[in-house]
């Protein structure tokens, strides 16, 4: 197992029940292919650089997992397909 950081951004419409929900989902993707979310921040709505999907905003959420990496190519394919993240990053954690 290696520790990895994941920063997903969802969409600025959508509202904080939907954004727990949407965390959810992105940890059982995670907890699917035998990793573990060690940390969960919620950054908040924050601007983007350049416009995705027409959102000029979005909300950030930074997760610390500890995946095999083996399988950060699985769940990355998940997070690519789940309608309300519309972008994220997957980077190894240095220690």
């Amino acid at each position: 197992m290696r520790d990895y950081e994941l920063v997903f951004i969802v969409p600025p419409d959508v509202q904080d029940d939907d954004l727990t929900a949407v965390t959810s989902q992105v940890q059982s993707f995670i907890e699917r292919e035998g990793g573990q979310v060690q940390k969960t921040d919620m950054w908040g709505m924050r601007r983007l650089a350049y416009p995705i999907n027409n959102h000029w905003e979005g909300q950030y959420v930074l997760m610390h997992v500890a995946q095999d990496p083996a399988r950060v190519s699985s769940f990355e394919r998940d997070l690519r397909l789940a309608e309300k993240v519309i972008r994220h990053l997957v980077v190894l954690r240095e220690e």
